[in-house]
């Protein structure tokens, strides 16, 4: 019997040794699935915010296509500038450029995150979609339709973001 005895208070003792363990692991388990959820979330822009830096380098080059002289408006220009209107309209025209490439390509970072633009003008209007800011009689239209785009309407994974703000005849 005091054979028996002491094996079932072995038993019960690596029991309790197990018991206690596997107290600790789920412990563990616990802090760590916080720990990374946690991180999940600090870094889960890190992609788009990655991916918006192309954007960024771009309307730089835009900004910098303007002279120093001319970003100030109370800097007056020199002679050399106000005589070279040829130099001024190709920096003008790069100005728009880089201005209208950052926009194609803030789209298309945009595009690949989920984010959707929406032009409804020509639509009929949508309340869920859409953000009625005036309305105006157009006898040519049908009443309801969207004939004027203020903001164009954003939307990711078919969620409206933004809606698109319209004049509505």
């Amino acid at each position: 019997l005091t054979k028996q005895l002491a094996e079932k208070v072995k038993k019960i003792a690596e029991l309790q040794d197990a018991y206690l363990r596997c107290l600790a692991d789920q412990e563990n388990i616990r802090e760590r699935s916080r720990k990374e959820v946690l991180s999940s979330k600090e870094f889960a822009i890190q992609k788009f915010a990655k991916d918006l830096l192309d954007t960024v380098d771009i309307l730089g080059m835009a900004l910098s296509a303007v002279p120093l002289e001319l970003r100030e408006k109370n800097e007056k220009p020199s002679k050399e500038v106000i005589h070279d209107v040829e130099r001024v309209l190709d920096q003008l025209s790069n100005l728009y450029k880089g201005v209208s490439m950052t926009e194609t390509e803030l789209l298309k970072t945009l595009k690949r995150h989920g984010v959707e633009q929406e032009n409804p003008e020509g639509e009929t209007f949508d309340p869920n979609r859409h953000q009625a800011l005036f309305q105006a009689p157009m006898p040519d239209k049908e009443a309801g339709t969207v004939f004027s785009v203020q903001k164009k309407g954003y939307s990711i994974k078919g969620r409206v973001l933004r809606p698109a703000q319209v004049g509505v005849v």
